[in-house]
């Protein structure tokens, strides 16, 4: 829509204000007249390419870039596939999209002239660390089971920050995390993250992981990441690194030194602590086990403690001495006639020999009548030797004794 306005004081009565769609139209219309039908040559970067089937890229030269599109019925034709640094020669015209006023290069047809001065150089310092064995699975270190703290090199502006802090504030609260912030694209930025990764190794030995990134970009966006700077500083980092360069189809050659390569820099959060996950899971299901272990132990003396005091050994504590006193007493009983046999076969057998010492004992003798004659020692008499008148001698009969004097010594022949 046209508005007319009069305008008084500036002198002109009737001039014409546009829309913006209505601007963007007619820009529209003067570049599709001015340029119906050109060949253009480039590079191509930031190559997508989209499930409506249509591909969206730029063409590029050293100095300066232009949006183009081809859309899904013109891509039969292509003789190739279409990739980021390849060189092509495109035949097109330019228009605008009106909806946001950039202006792009439609793409009719396509060819291939080769790879771009950029891209070429990627390739050339690729194949060269490749060589020298930087890429080599064997000299990367892989990532600790227990992470305490990490380092993050990235810049202090976009969304790669507020993704990493987000992602482990949500899975591992308990890591800390180090930002050293640093520019990631422009010149001298391939130095400030080399410099910054040299930094933390030598100042801060107690990270764990280092996460080196930045957000999507043009393979231009990413070109810090695809220097020697950065990509030997990855190799000499004694702390583990993951890469978290661009989005998941975006590969550097940064990405091909670091020890790990997450697709996103969510993913490089969550593969730094995947170990501690690991672990917690680790510890959550040892502790199940061990509820588990502890319950049944319990729930088993739970059994066995009921079992015992439903018992007749404790219902009825009695019994369980009856057994006891039972045999305590049959050992009583065949002690006690084990006494009484000894006793009465001891008895009988005192008493023989009683008997034969009273048959022995002098005394029995004595009884019968007879005496029996000591001398002035003490000494018995068997005869009359050394006996001599007025000897004194003492006589034992069964009742007593009595002293003697010898009258007479009869000697017998």
């Amino acid at each position: 829509m046209k508005l007319e306005n009069d305008d008084k004081k500036g002198g002109r009565s009737r001039e014409v204000v546009y829309t913006v769609s209505q601007i963007n139209l007619e820009i529209k219309s003067l570049l599709s007249d001015a340029f119906p039908a050109i060949w253009l040559e480039g590079e191509i970067s930031n190559f997508k390419s989209y499930s409506s089937g249509h591909f969206y890229f730029n063409l590029k030269d050293e100095y300066s870039h232009i949006r183009a599109v081809m859309y899904q019925d013109m891509i039969p034709s292509l003789t190739f596939t279409p990739e980021n640094g390849a060189k092509v020669l495109i035949f097109g015209r330019v228009s605008t999209y009106p909806k946001n006023g950039d202006y792009q290069i439609i793409v009719d047809r396509m060819e291939e002239t080769g790879a771009g001065p950029l891209y070429q150089g990627f390739l050339r310092l690729k194949n060269k660390l490749a060589d020298e064995g930087l890429f080599n699975h064997a000299r990367k270190k892989p990532l600790p089971t227990l992470v305490h703290k990490v380092g993050v090199v990235t810049s202090r502006d976009g969304a790669v920050i507020h993704d990493i802090l987000t992602v482990l504030d949500d899975i591992a609260p308990v890591i800390s995390v180090l930002i050293y912030p640093t520019r990631v694209q422009g010149a001298g930025s391939e130095k400030e993250i080399a410099n910054a990764i040299a930094y933390l190794n030598k100042n801060h030995k107690d990270l764990d992981i280092l996460l080196v990134g930045r957000g999507g970009g043009s393979f231009e966006d990413l070109a810090a990441f695809n220097t020697e700077i950065v990509a030997r500083a990855i190799a000499a980092s004694d702390i583990p690194i993951i890469s978290c360069v661009g989005h998941e189809t975006d590969f550097t050659i940064a990405d091909f030194c670091a020890d790990v390569r997450a697709a996103t820099p969510s993913v490089a959060a969550e593969n730094a602590a995947h170990n501690m996950i690991k672990a917690n899971f680790f510890i959550l299901d040892q502790r199940e086990i061990l509820l588990e272990r502890m319950g049944r132990i319990i729930n088993d003396a739970l059994n066995h403690l009921n079992h015992l005091s439903s018992s007749r050994a404790l219902t009825n504590p009695g019994l369980i001495y009856e057994g006891k006193i039972e045999y305590i007493n049959n050992l009583k009983k065949k002690f006690e006639d084990l006494i009484k046999k000894q006793t009465e076969s001891k008895e009988i057998n005192l008493e023989h020999n009683l008997q034969k010492l009273e048959i022995l004992s002098p005394l029995s003798v004595l009884e019968r009548g007879f005496s029996i004659v000591k001398d002035k020692d003490g000494k018995i008499l068997k005869s009359v030797e050394g006996l001599e008148p007025n000897s004194k001698v003492n006589v034992q009969v069964f009742y007593g004794n009595f002293d003697a004097r010898v009258e007479t010594v009869h000697k017998e022949e």
